[in-house]
């Protein structure tokens, strides 16, 4: 090789590792920028939850305020019990509504992908359908039917008609169609029936995008607002953002007291999703990795 081919290669080389760093930069500066975005909120709600009153009306915008006080959060913690109440309903509706969602959508779509019956394409694309039809257009008949039903004022008003949805049917369908068929062809040979294939080989190998699918499910229950304030009245039987938004009108101009009701309401989901996000991740790896 000659001195100037070897020194377009060289320059090439440079080029092409300076184009690469530059992406790699560009990358990070997107992902911290989008991090900071995201941060940014919530640090001002909790900043503002242990401001005091005095130094939020006196003084302008604090990254740090000057003072800090706890009584609105012992006040929440401590002497409103009543939040605790609401905590609780939150969390055993957005529980049950899970688990109920993760074996009908499963079963559905174990049935769709694994079981030979006519119209089953049919069912699915009924399914895949709905998502054409916004939630909102439900509203109205689902009422009419909890209400005949005598649901109104209790938590399977709220869970019931939640205890399906195509989203799920969805996901889990695309992934059953990638568990080999040999697995199951070797059960059959050794007598298990469709449940046990379903219970003990189906199950256990979407263990990520169940996990997957149950943290979005449990998110999306716990923010629900519209709906558990049409079918509920009784403010014992509020869940946490119906909750707070009532705080909200009685302290219209306190905004550390409502701050700090709506840091107590999103902490357990904070919780829950640094417990589970390395499934989280998994099951977005996994899929990626299948098509």
């Amino acid at each position: 090789m000659s001195n100037r081919e070897a020194t377009d290669a060289e320059r090439a080389g440079v080029g092409w590792l300076n184009s690469r760093r530059l992406y790699r930069i560009g990358v990070y500066v997107a992902m911290y920028g989008l991090a900071i975005a995201f941060f940014i909120p919530y640090w001002r709600m909790f900043q503002l939850s242990v401001t005091p009153m005095r130094v939020i009306a006196e003084s302008g915008f604090h990254w740090i305020p000057p003072e800090f006080t706890f009584a609105v959060w012992r006040r929440f913690l401590l002497e409103e019990p009543i939040i605790y109440r609401w905590a609780f309903n939150t969390f055993l509706i957005s529980s049950i509504t899970t688990v109920i969602v993760l074996v009908v959508d499963s079963m559905i779509a174990f049935s769709i992908t694994r079981l030979r019956w006519p119209g089953s394409r049919l069912i699915f694309g009924i399914i895949m359908a709905s998502f054409m039809i916004p939630g909102y257009v439900n509203i109205i008949p689902l009422f009419t039917l909890i209400n005949d039903l005598g649901l109104v004022n209790s938590y399977w008003a709220i869970i019931l008609p939640f205890a399906a949805g195509p989203l799920g049917v969805f996901l889990l369908v695309q992934f059953f169609r990638d568990i080999p068929e040999e697995l199951e062809e070797a059960a059959r040979l050794d007598g298990f029936s469709p449940l046990r294939i379903y219970a003990r080989i189906i199950v256990p190998l979407s263990t990520p995008i169940l996990t997957a699918l149950g943290l979005f499910v449990f998110i999306w229950s716990w923010n629900q607002f519209l709906w558990p304030l049409i079918v509920i009245n009784r403010d014992t039987l509020y869940t946490l953002p119906i909750g707070v938004v009532t705080l909200r009108s009685v302290n219209a101009l306190s905004p550390n007291v409502i701050m700090a009701s709506l840091a107590i309401a999103s902490l357990p989901l904070f919780v829950v999703f640094l417990l589970f996000q390395d499934k989280l991740i998994s099951s977005v790896q996994m899929q990626a990795s299948t098509g």
